[in-house]
């Protein structure tokens, strides 16, 4: 009998104690549930969560600050070392604090903008332990509870589903800076996925769009056996039609991973034979390279070098590292189906380098270029040295009290009660991958220039008052798909973190908790005198 109850104790005891992860960093909280009540919940430890979570607690305000996965950072620690600004007048507060901080890790007295995954990190949690912030890991949002327009709580789970323990987080306001905009949709609020038609918003480059950006030249054969539609359709093309020009859809531009590889022989690791790999997934980049010959790996990624030899790589012509077509159900999707499509992003990665590293029908030139990089050792070590991060370049957008359109973008429209800016090109990501004509083509990719800076509307990041008075959404905004596109930047989503946090600061002290009365200019005001 004591045998049985020392044996009970202990799968309890592994039951009710959740293992330190990241034991290392003093920043990270781990819980065994039960209740948290604060002034301000914080939803997604991203770029824009951290500057958010340190903006309310530079404030005064208590703060709980809640990540769903192992790391925090997002996008920014997470490989996007390679800053997509537009114009860097756009970056001010704590984001122009951010860069500033980089800078000094690399002996730079000014902002840096490409910087090392783990340098990113290092300098968010340098932010979280000065202020005070310990970051709930691993809890993502199953339930908001409300009362009529008020959100009260939030219930979260362990996302390792190792432990059945529920944290409980009230608080008199909520700032979703999540990049799926969950605990917006979990609070009722209104949202849309994927592209409106033009017409809806008297846009010229929403909806569908076949242009000649990262599309593959004419010629190449979509089909297993050349010339033969009965054989099927080579991997990573669409049995659909492609929809017409400017006609709205549920497709999501595609997602990728930004990859950090080094040449570093001291710190590579070697690109190996991934688990599950197939080569036929990566036929169709044979196929485009019979008709347009490879040069050098720049073909075919975007190869940019970042410090301590080491690379942000991208996306980058016909067929590269996006996944097109394979995420137009992650907005929605459970979440161990995102599990699985973020396994199959992750599949089709690292086997794409294996495949351009290793097989025969890859040019040896190209193959000895790819050789001399590898995996470092220095970054990632809690997931094999590859980032945890999907980059989820656009998932909800909430319908809120204004909607930021292509004339916000190309400043003929100005919102005048701005809480930010953004002045990155109008970028959507391809979404489509079909047989156009016999031929195979990608849809969606859309690179459009503005004119410079301009401003970001607070009504875009408030949800209708009937909907929710205590949330703020500066990740998953009120804008076009096309809009998005442009605001969608790391460094807005920063500023936009740091502003939502003094809304909602200024909501809990001066507007009876009721965002739609901020001032906004008292909230730019307090913006610009605010010191790290």
């Amino acid at each position: 009998m004591n045998k049985l109850i020392f044996t009970l104790a202990m799968l309890w005891m592994q039951w009710a104690i959740i293992p330190v992860a990241h034991a290392e960093s003093d920043v990270l909280q781990w819980d065994n549930g039960g209740e948290q009540q604060v002034d301000i919940c914080i939803y997604g430890a991203t770029s824009s969560g951290i500057m958010a979570a340190y903006t309310a607690k530079k404030e005064g305000k208590s703060v709980a600050l809640i990540e769903p996965s192992r790391r925090i950072g997002g996008l920014t620690a997470g490989g996007l070392g390679f800053t997509d600004i537009g114009k860097v007048e756009i970056i001010q507060g704590f984001a122009l604090d951010f860069y500033s901080r980089v800078g000094k890790e690399y002996g730079n007295n000014g902002p840096v903008f490409k910087f090392e995954p783990k340098i990113a990190l290092k300098v968010y949690e340098d932010y979280l332990r000065e202020a005070g912030i310990k970051v709930y890991m691993e809890r993502r949002i199953v339930k908001a509870k409300k009362k009529d327009n008020v959100v009260k709580q939030i219930t979260l789970e362990d996302a390792s589903q190792r432990h059945r323990a529920r944290l409980k987080v009230t608080a008199k306001m909520f700032i979703d800076c999540s990049y799926e905009g969950d605990l917006m949709a979990r609070a009722g609020v209104s949202y849309t996925i994927g592209r409106e038609s033009n017409s809806q918003y008297g846009e010229d480059y929403n909806g569908v769009q076949m242009l000649d950006k990262h599309q593959f030249p004419d010629g190449v054969d979509p089909y297993r056996e050349k010339g033969n539609p009965r054989s099927g359709l080579l991997y990573g093309i669409s049995k659909e039609s492609m929809g017409r020009q400017g006609e709205g859809d549920k497709h999501v531009q595609a997602y990728n991973f930004r990859m950090t590889l080094t040449n570093d022989p001291a710190n590579r690791i070697p690109i190996t034979k991934p688990e599950r790999y197939d080569p036929t997934k990566y036929e169709l980049l044979l196929r485009w390279k019979e008709v347009e010959p490879w040069v050098n790996l720049n073909d075919a990624f975007a190869w940019d070098a970042m410090p301590n030899h080491k690379t942000d790589i991208n996306n980058r012509g016909g067929f590269s590292t996006d996944m097109i077509g394979a995420n137009w159900d992650y907005p929605e999707a459970s979440y161990k189906k995102r599990a699985k499509i973020v396994q199959e992003h992750l599949d089709y990665t690292k086997g794409l380098l294996y495949f351009v590293s290793t097989d025969p029908r890859i040019p040896i030139a190209i193959r000895n270029e790819i050789g001399e990089w590898g995996y470092p050792k220095d970054e990632y070590l809690d997931s094999d040295h590859f980032t945890p991060q999907l980059y989820i370049r656009e998932s909800r957008r909430m319908i809120g009290r204004y909607v930021m359109t292509q004339a916000n973008c190309q400043r003929k429209v100005v919102a005048e009660d701005y809480i930010g800016w953004a002045a990155y090109t109008m970028d959507s990501h391809n979404t489509g991958r079909f047989v156009v004509n016999g031929m195979v083509k990608n849809e969606g990719d859309v690179q459009k220039y503005i004119p410079g800076k301009y401003n970001v509307s607070y009504r875009s990041i408030t949800p209708k008052e009937e909907e929710a008075i205590n949330l703020l959404v500066p990740v998953c905004l009120s804008a076009s798909h096309i809009a998005y596109g442009s605001i969608r930047m790391e460094p807005v989503f920063m500023v936009l973190g740091q502003t939502s946090a003094l809304a909602a600061c200024q909501a809990i002290d001066e507007q009876g908790g009721c965002v739609q009365k901020v001032d906004c200019q008292k909230v730019m005001q307090r913006f610009e005198t605010m010191k790290p």
